[in-house]
């Protein structure tokens, strides 16, 4: 072959190389609707530099200082073993907006120790370095700033007291579930997701293949190159899994199990990644489990996590359900009520329904709406009456213990 020609199809063939590895890896993730609700967000895409590492490169992998990890995550983590005697010293560590109210913390939970960061606002001393992704900035920078000087115990929560994303059984309130909180079972497992209810989240949630492709799940379609660039040496899983929405609690033995310099290099991936701070912190409410875990899938069962993690333990998973199935019954009754009123007012508003008179019409609404309202009264006493006996049950360290399957001896606390 000629020389120059030759010399072209060398030239064409690293110039088409070259274009795919650009619109593989450097494509940045587009925002496609707004801000994940109680979240901490920039409404811009970050076009940080973004370089992906060649073999040789990992050892240098984005950061100068900090190299990749050399090892794999899935490596087995020790469980924990509770002391009965111990007062486990414990911080909760909260990032907010600076128009976020956290008064209920001082006011419901005076006793706690407590770090706010607030993210939007770089004048405070507790600032994190840049407002990006959601709570992982904070949630990483804490464990970077405090890696030498940890408390038993940190729970990561988020700044709203009241959110559908906290535990219903608890009113759905942060500060009933900080208060409710097993230390003790923190301590043994080493990772909590304060979220009991597997939706969303479990049995599987996010797949590196993308078949969702919904609005709520756009990191699905980045997620196989994330997985590469966060842990490059753990296979990519089918799936991850566990229950929404970044709130856990860790022991000190599980952070201090992974060396400080990695909680640097995953805080340097948010700060140069070009994805938005909307897919990057998304990436990592499903990624948490895994690095605390080695466990792609993490889904304990609702009634254990109740049970042991806050106390509500109704005698096993059948009687758990049962309480789920009446709950659901209770809210079908609550939404019909609410639609009767809504029929009454409009048919009011627009005059007499055809063949009776208004007074008949009346009286037919009043008498459908209270057998609606007394059924409901009723569900509503037996849900209360068999959750404050799931707590009764709940303050017995034994039947604790029997209902979750761990062993439990005399003089064993929870």
């Amino acid at each position: 072959m000629h020389p120059k020609r030759l010399s072209q199809l060398c030239v064409t063939g690293f110039v088409v190389t070259l274009v795919a590895l650009l619109h593989e890896f450097l494509v940045p993730g587009q925002k496609l609707d707004g801000p994940q609700a109680g979240g901490l967000e920039e409404t811009i895409l970050d076009k940080g530099t973004f370089t992906r590492p060649t073999t040789l490169q990992l050892g240098r992998f984005w950061s100068d200082q900090q190299p990749a990890p050399q090892r794999s995550l899935a490596a087995s983590f020790s469980p924990g073993v509770s002391d009965p005697t111990a007062n486990y010293s414990s911080v909760v560590v909260i990032p907010k907006m600076q128009e976020d109210d956290v008064s209920w913390i001082a006011e419901e939970l005076p006793w706690l120790n407590f770090t706010i960061y607030i993210a939007n606002d770089p004048t405070t001393s507790m600032h994190p370095p840049k407002n990006k992704g959601h709570e992982v900035m904070i949630y990483l920078s804490y464990l970077i700033d405090n890696y030498e000087r940890l408390p038993d115990i940190v729970i990561f929560m988020h700044s709203h007291r009241w959110t559908h994303h906290n535990n219903n059984l608890l009113g759905f309130d942060a500060s009933q579930m900080i208060h409710s909180l097993n230390n003790a079972h923190i301590i043994r497992q080493g990772y909590v997701n304060m979220r009991c209810q597997w939706s969303p989240g479990c049995p599987e949630w996010l797949r590196p293949s993308g078949v969702h492709d919904t609005l709520s799940r756009q990191e699905e379609r980045v997620l196989e190159r994330c997985w590469k660039e966060l842990f490059p040496f753990d296979p990519l899983p089918l799936f991850l899994a566990q229950p929404c929405c970044a709130q856990f609690a860790l022991s000190r033995d599980r952070i201090v199990s992974i060396p400080q310099s990695r909680y640097i290099y995953y805080r340097d991936w948010i700060l140069r990644t070009p994805l938005s701070d909307y897919i990057s912190g998304r990436i990592w409410e499903y990624s948490w489990q895994f690095l605390f875990t080695g466990n792609a899938m993490h889904c304990p069962f609702e009634h254990v996590c109740y049970c042991d993690g806050f106390g509500i333990c109704f005698g096993g998973e059948t009687l758990y359900h049962d309480y789920l199935q009446l709950s659901r019954q209770r809210d079908n009754l609550e939404a019909e009520l609410r639609r009767q009123n809504r029929t009454y007012f409009i048919d009011s508003n627009n005059g007499s329904v055809s063949g009776i008179s208004d007074e008949q019409y009346t009286a037919i609404h009043a008498q459908r709406w209270t057998q609606l309202n007394t059924q409901f009264e009723e569900l509503e006493k037996e849900l209360n009456g068999r959750r404050n006996q799931a707590q009764q049950r709940g303050a017995d360290p034994r039947l604790r213990a029997e209902e979750c399957g761990r062993p439990w001896k005399e003089g064993d606390s929870f």
